[in-house]
């Protein structure tokens, strides 16, 4: 294998490991002035797991990219394409929920710093 296929076996091969539907995985791979750029196609169902909580699943894929590319000396991206007609959770909800204010305890309930024995 190429070394410069390197990157793209890999996300094929982490990818398929962990979606239910690895048949529906695709990755594409071009260059240009800023480097590589892999562009992953998942099943609309797998997309979750791709990206993990947090975004930490595809956040770690891509570090791992990062450390292989340096090897290779050359800097390699991981863009996700959205599949066609996917709705965003804004999109799905109407109008995306604020965040909750904290509520705040009574301050007659809470000791005074002086007033705390140590």
């Amino acid at each position: 294998m190429d070394a410069k296929e390197m990157d793209q076996e890999f996300v094929e091969y982490v990818v398929k490991s962990i979606v239910a539907d690895p048949d529906g995985v695709k990755v594409s791979r071009s260059i240009d002035e800023k480097g590589v750029l892999l562009e992953l196609i998942v099943d609309p169902n797998d997309m979750g797991v791709i990206i993990g909580k947090e975004g930490k699943t595809v956040n770690s894929i891509r570090t791992l990219l990062r450390v292989l590319g340096a090897k290779n000396d050359a800097r390699v991206n991981l863009k996700i394409v959205e599949p066609e007609g996917a709705q965003t959770p804004k999109e799905e909800d109407g109008e995306r929920e604020e965040p909750k204010a904290a509520v705040k305890a009574d301050e007659e309930s809470e000791e005074p710093m002086a007033d705390l024995e140590l």
